[in-house]
Formats: structure tokens, C-alpha cells, sequence
């Protein structure tokens, strides 16, 4: 294993998530200033990740015909592009509007929708990251290499907000600025010092593969598989309820707590380290010790609860509190279901169910900002909270449904064997 080659690409995913993380606070404070509803806040949030679920399997494909470094290359310019247009977002569109004649405000928008579409979609490199590390490591040592991808996703969510809500002090292009400079280092470091890590016949064959566009039948036919079906179901709806907690978390904090972009970044910091400790001391005893299942029913049940406490919040003291169960279970639950679906399937059909299971994710990335905005303006910042305790408590039913007893027939199995 290449660990010189496997840390430039730790930090060329730590650097994306850190950049997605200086600007998550600080979008509807931003935003705000030129008229943003909370609804035109959640479809800021959500073309980012539609543009990241197009993104991270084209830019896929083309890394297995051209090459890893040189979409690398290309990918990681066009997020320092986007950083930079996002904090060039109103000089930009003062011009624009007096050129094409339509409100500055309303322009200045559409230039901060294009910047995150662009960010979004060449965010998508994170998939070419992963498919660079199987090309420099065993399969012994894969599983290894393909780690450092988590762990460079928590330390930037942990890491990011922070940050943006520091900078945000001296000014909202500030972040932004600092991510597009973070980006440029990143593209220094592949020119200097990432080689290309796929063979020329490699490259070769895959140009020739007539199979390699996106199958999309792929996504329903594992959904009707009778013992992956209900794990997909089940990871959905609880990343569909967990996203219209993240991404409405901002807008929740300054409205019904009136807390600033700094004061949001550190509390989504605070977030990321109790998920980043519960994932990396806490999962590994729990599932020794409890079944699948019960760790599915437990963690879905205490989320529930914590998220309907979330909605009706008052105070920074008991948001604090709340967020250790829900960030928590949470942290759980996404890596028990992530487990579940390596079991319920043959080996070699291993990586393709999480590429599926990523995609899904995305998908709730894409719903969650729309809806929680919508749901936000119309009824109120208890509104988002609800609605993911409801969707949520419909997860403890079609668990119990579908997988609780899937769980118990393989656990009765595994002691007859």
C-alpha cells in the first residue's frame, strides 16, 4: 500500500468536505441578505447535492477512460472555480443585472445557485478518490484505504463549520474565499505529487466498454431483492428525516434561536465530533455485543424521540443536550445499515450495493432542502423537526415490518452453522 499516494488522496477529499463545511453555516445568513426565502435557502442547499448525484458517477466513468489524475485535475478546479464565484457573488452580480437589466438581488442569487451547482457537481471527484485507492491497494488492504475516505468526510464536517463560522466574522465571501485558496493547494498537491494510478490497457479497455453509461434499472432491481430491498428502504427514509435535520439546521438556529453564522458552526462542529467519537469508539462495541437488528430498532426509536424534542428547542442549553442521542443514534444507525447491506449480499457484490446505497443518500440531499424550507416558511422552524420524528417513526414500523425478522432468521441460522 502507496500511504504517500493514499494521504494526497485523504487530503483532496478532507479539503472537499472542508470546503463544503465553511459554507454551510454561513448560506441562509448569506443568502438572507438579498431577499432568500427559507424555501429558495433549501433548493441552494439541494442543487448541491442534485448536482453532486449526476457528478460522482459521471465523473466515475471518465476517470476509468481517461485516467484518474487528469479528471482529478479537472474536478478539483471547477470546485475552486465555484468557491471563488460564490464569494465574488455580489460584484459579479451587480454587473450582470445592470448588463441584462433584472434586480441585483435576484442576480446575485442566481450566481450563488450556479456556484454551488458548479461546487456540487465536480465535488463529485470524491467517487474518483475511492477508485484511485482501489487501484493502489490489495484487497487485504483496501478496506484500510477506502477508511481514510470516512475519515476524511468527519474530520472536514467537523472541522468546516467551524472555521466558516469563525471567518464569517469578517465577512460572509470570506469562507468562501478561503475554500477556493484550500482548492488551489489541492490542485498543487495532484500536479506535484499524485501520479496517475490506472494502466494505460486499463484506460484502453474501459474506452471500448459499450456498458459503462449509467444503469439506472440497477436502483429498482435491488430495491425488489427481498433481503437488500428493505435495508435500502429502511437507510432512505432515515437519511431523508437526518437530512431535514442538517440541512435546516442553519435556518432553524437563527430563527428560532437567534444564533449568528459563528455560533451554527460551532454547534454543527459539536455535531460532527459526537457522530466522529460514536463511529470510531462506540459502533464496534455496541454491534459485538447487541444483534443487527435490536441496535436498528433501539437506535431508530431513540432518534424519533430526539428529533421531536429538536423541533420544539428553546434554548441553546437544551440543544446541546438533545443533539448527544440524536447525533449519537444517528451515527449508528448509518453504519449498522451500512453493515447490514455487506451481509445480505455475495462478496463480490459488495461495492455496487454502496454505490447504490450512495446514491440514495444523495437523493435525500436532494428532497430534504426543498421540503424542510417549504415546511419551515409555511409552518414554522418546529415544522422540519416534525416531519422527520413522523418519517422517522415510520421507519420503526417498516423495520420492524420487513427487516427485524430478516435479522432474527440469519442470526438463528448463523447458531445452527
Amino acid at each position: 500500500m502507496d500511504n504517500k499516494r493514499l494521504i494526497n488522496i485523504f487530503v483532496i477529499v478532507f479539503v472537499d468536505l472542508l470546503g463544503f463545511g465553511l459554507i454551510l453555516p454561513l448560506l441562509p445568513f448569506y443568502a438572507d441578505e438579498f431577499g432568500a426565502t427559507p424555501f429558495l435557502v433549501g433548493l441552494l442547499t439541494a442543487i448541491y447535492a442534485a448536482a453532486q448525484l449526476v457528478g460522482a458517477p459521471l465523473l466515475g466513468r471518465l476517470s476509468d477512460r481517461f485516467g484518474r489524475r487528469p479528471i482529478l485535475l479537472i474536478s478539483i478546479f471547477g470546485t475552486f472555480l465555484g468557491f471563488l464565484l460564490f464569494g465574488l457573488a455580489v460584484p459579479v452580480g451587480q454587473k450582470l443585472a445592470a448588463l441584462v437589466g433584472i434586480p441585483t438581488n435576484q442576480m446575485i442569487l442566481i450566481i450563488l445557485f450556479i456556484s454551488r451547482a458548479l461546487d456540487g457537481f465536480t465535488g463529485g471527484n470524491i467517487s474518483v478518490a475511492q477508485a484511485y485507492i482501489t487501484d493502489v491497494t490489495t484487497e487485504k488492504d483496501r478496506a484500510k484505504g477506502l477508511g481514510l475516505v470516512g475519515a476524511a468526510f468527519g474530520l472536514g464536517f467537523v472541522f468546516g463549520p467551524a472555521m466558516g463560522g469563525f471567518l464569517s466574522s469578517y465577512g460572509f465571501p470570506v469562507p468562501a474565499f478561503a475554500a477556493a485558496g484550500l482548492s488551489a493547494i489541492n490542485l498543487v498537491m495532484v500536479i506535484l505529487w499524485l501520479p496517475e494510478s490506472l494502466p494505460k490497457e486499463d484506460r484502453e479497455a474501459a474506452a471500448l466498454n459499450r456498458k459503462s453509461k449509467v444503469n439506472l434499472n440497477a436502483l429498482f432491481e435491488a430495491l425488489r431483492q427481498p433481503k437488500v430491498g428493505p435495508i435500502l428502504s429502511v437507510s432512505f427514509f432515515y437519511g431523508l428525516a437526518f437530512a431535514l435535520f442538517s440541512t435546516m439546521f442553519s435556518l432553524f438556529a437563527q430563527y428560532k434561536l437567534d444564533l449568528n453564522a459563528r455560533q451554527t458552526g460551532y454547534v454543527l462542529a459539536y455535531v460532527g465530533v459526537l457522530i466522529a467519537l460514536v463511529q470510531g469508539a462506540g459502533v464496534g462495541p455496541i454491534s459485538k455485543r447487541f444483534p443487527d437488528r435490536w441496535i436498528i430498532m433501539t437506535s431508530t426509536t431513540i432518534l424519533t424521540i430526539s428529533l421531536l424534542i429538536w423541533a420544539f428547542t428553546g434554548s441553546i442549553v437544551l440543544l446541546l443536550i438533545v443533539m448527544i442521542p440524536l447525533a449519537g443514534t444517528s451515527g449508528v444507525l448509518n453504519t449498522v445499515l451500512r453493515s447490514s447491506l455487506t451481509k445480505v449480499v455475495d462478496k463480490e457484490e459488495v461495492g455496487g450495493i454502496l454505490g447504490i446505497s450512495s446514491s440514495f443518500e444523495s437523493l435525500t440531499r436532494v428532497i430534504a432542502p426543498s421540503l424542510g424550507g417549504l415546511l419551515l416558511g409555511s409552518l414554522g422552524t418546529w415544522a422540519p423537526g416534525v416531519a422527520a420524528a413522523i418519517i422517522m417513526f415510520g421507519v420503526i414500523i417498516l423495520a420492524w415490518i420487513t427487516i427485524f425478522n430478516q435479522f432474527d432468521e440469519q442470526q438463528n441460522a448463523a447458531e445452527l452453522n
